[in-house]
C-alpha cells in the first residue's frame, strides 16, 4: 500500500522529468502509470488530516494535467480524452477545496480545440457554457479555439490556415493539424463537385499547400488523376457534370406572381 510520502516522491520525479527541455516521454509514461496506481491506493485510506487530504487532491490533479499533455505529445488522443474527463472533477467539483491550477484554462482550451478538431461542435458549446464570461473574453487559451470555431462557421478557411502562427502553446498544434486536415478534405470535396479539372497551382492555392510534394500527397489520398495536360481530373461516380440552364423565365413568372399576391394582401 502506497503512502502519501511515496506518492509525493513519485510526483516530484515526474515533474522534474516532464519539465526538462529534452524530456524522456517513455520515462514520463512509466512514472504516470506508477503514480495512478499509487493514487488509487491512497484514495481509500481514511484520514482526518484536512491538509493531507487537500495535498492528495492537488497531487492527483497535477498528475492528471501532466498526463493530458503527455498524451498529446505521444499522440494518444483516447488517453487525452480520459485525462480531461477526470480533470473536470478537480476543476469544477473540487474548486472550493483546492487552489485553482495555473494550467486549468490551458487544458480546458486544449479540450475545446480537441472537440472542434473532431467536429463535436455541440459538445464544444456545452463546455464553453461552463466557463465564466470574463475568461472567455480574455483568456488566450480559450479565445484561440473560439476564434477558430467562428472562422469555421463563417467559412474563413484562410484564417484557419494561419492558426499555428497564433497557437498559445505547443501542445495545441496536434489538434490544429487535425483540424486543418479536416478543412482541406472539405475544400478538396468542394473542388471535386465544382470542377471537372484543376491545375496543380490552383489546387495548392485553394488547399494552402505550397510544396508540390504536399499537393501530390493530398491528391493521391483523394484519388485525383493527373492528366497529360498537367491538370488534375476529377472522376465523378455519377458521370460527367451536366450544365443545367438556369430557368430564368420560370423564375421571373414566379417572382411576378408573388409580387401580385403580396400587393393583394397589403
Amino acid at each position: 500500500m502506497a503512502t502519501l510520502g511515496q506518492v509525493n516522491q513519485l510526483f516530484k520525479e515526474l515533474k522534474v522529468e516532464f519539465g526538462k527541455a529534452t524530456r524522456d516521454l517513455k520515462k514520463c509514461g512509466t512514472l504516470l502509470e506508477q503514480l495512478k496506481i499509487s493514487l488509487i491506493q491512497i484514495s481509500y485510506m481514511p484520514t482526518t488530516d484536512s491538509q493531507a487530504s487537500q495535498q492528495e487532491l492537488i497531487v492527483a490533479r497535477d498528475t492528471l494535467e501532466i498526463g493530458a499533455e503527455h498524451s498529446v505529445m505521444v499522440k494518444n488522443i483516447q488517453s487525452f480524452e480520459r485525462y480531461i474527463s477526470q480533470l473536470k472533477c478537480y476543476y469544477y467539483d473540487y474548486k472550493n477545496m483546492i487552489p485553482e491550477s495555473p494550467n486549468k484554462y490551458k487544458l480546458l482550451g486544449l479540450n475545446l480545440l480537441y472537440l472542434l478538431s473532431q467536429n463535436r461542435v455541440a459538445e464544444f458549446h456545452t463546455e464553453l457554457e461552463l466557463l465564466p464570461c470574463e475568461i472567455i473574453q480574455s483568456n488566450k487559451f480559450i479565445k484561440h479555439p473560439l476564434s477558430l470555431e467562428q472562422c469555421l462557421m463563417e467559412g474563413r478557411y484562410n484564417k484557419l490556415f494561419k492558426a499555428k502562427d497564433d497557437s498559445p502553446a505547443d501542445c495545441f498544434n496536434l489538434f490544429i493539424d487535425i483540424l486543418l486536415d479536416t478543412v482541406r478534405n472539405e475544400i478538396g470535396a468542394c473542388l471535386e463537385r465544382a470542377y471537372e479539372k484543376v491545375s496543380i497551382q490552383e489546387a495548392g492555392k485553394r488547399l494552402n499547400l505550397s510544396s508540390k510534394d504536399d499537393i501530390t500527397s493530398f491528391a493521391k489520398k483523394r484519388n485525383w488523376t493527373l492528366g497529360m495536360d498537367g491538370l488534375y481530373h476529377f472522376v465523378s461516380q455519377e458521370g460527367p457534370k451536366v450544365k443545367e440552364p438556369i430557368p430564368s423565365v420560370e423564375l421571373a413568372e414566379m417572382a411576378i406572381t408573388y409580387a401580385r399576391e403580396l400587393e393583394m394582401i397589403v
